[in-house]
């Protein structure tokens, strides 16, 4: 076997748990790649140190909206998703199961779709 056949199967090996880690049709599955890339960094920053750039990006989010670039927008909303994904997993809370038990039967105060507060 040469170097670039063993090499490509390696590829498309690490190619395949990439497509894996980044498949994120669901919130779980965004929680699972912010754990993969994430967590190792994240337990040496602590909740508070990551919840400070949860933050941060919150702020940027607000800039964001204020420059009324949706590309901006759509960043810094992405980072704030990933942020709060990884958060819950410091805290070991499944941010799916806890916005489909708060939201998942319409507002969490009227029980309607759309809310009638």
């Amino acid at each position: 076997m040469s170097y670039f056949t063993g090499y490509n199967r390696w590829r498309v090996y690490l190619l395949e748990v990439i497509d894996t880690i980044f498949d994120m049709k669901t919130i779980r599955k965004l929680q699972d790649a912010m754990c993969a890339i994430y967590l190792d960094r994240d337990r040496r920053r602590g909740v508070w140190g990551t919840y400070l750039h949860f933050l941060e990006e919150s702020v940027e989010l607000g800039k964001a909206i204020s420059s009324g670039s949706n590309e901006d927008i759509a960043d810094e909303a992405a980072d704030i998703a990933a942020w709060l994904a990884s958060i819950c997993n410091l805290l070991g809370i499944d941010l799916e199961d806890a916005l489909r038990s708060k939201y998942g039967d319409g507002c969490p105060k009227c029980g309607s779709t759309p809310c009638r507060c």
